[in-house]
């Protein structure tokens, strides 16, 4: 992965929060998600990185000019951005990458670095879900070897259908 050679994994800092919360409902509506312009709060919450840098962990991958590429959110179960993890698992939520940098391994870079934060807390496995449309974003978590957990497959809304993925780690 030559191309993320230069490229750097860390804490987001409070006075990025801003650029994190655009990249991140750029990144979701480059997609096509949230479908709805925004309609059901999600692209407030995707805006809303302050919330993630006080209540998870809010991890970003930048280059050494300091470009913000992507961002991931790390929670613990139990915690405010906990969706469907359980004690033992760490749980990925609202990865993005920034548009000019997608194809170069920014995605697969956060996604190893939520796997290696969940080994240094001892914890057992990794979880996440995902917009069943968003059969990239499932290449990527296969590829890693992520495998599917339909029994965590949920609806948050009436036209939305998350799917759910593991790693044992």
């Amino acid at each position: 992965m030559a191309e993320v050679a230069d490229l750097v994994v860390r804490q987001a800092r409070s006075d990025e929060v801003r650029r994190v919360g655009a990249l991140t409902v750029e990144a979701y509506r480059a997609v096509g998600y949230p479908g709805d312009g925004g309609g059901s709060g999600y692209a407030t919450l995707l805006a809303d990185a302050e919330a993630r840098l006080r209540s998870a962990e809010l991890l970003v991958a930048a280059n050494r000019e300091g470009c913000l590429l992507g961002t991931v959110t790390v929670a613990l179960p139990g915690t405010p951005f906990a969706e469907i993890s359980r004690a033992g698992e760490l749980e990925l939520r609202m990865l993005a990458v920034a548009a000019p940098a997608r194809g170069r391994g920014v995605g697969e870079l956060l996604v190893r670095a939520v796997i290696a934060r969940a080994r240094e807390l001892g914890l057992e496995r990794v979880v996440l879900c995902s917009p069943a449309a968003l059969s990239p974003a499932h290449r990527l978590y296969e590829r890693l070897g992520f495998t599917r957990l339909p029994s965590r497959d949920w609806h948050p809304g009436p036209e939305v259908q998350l799917i759910a993925y593991t790693l044992d780690v």
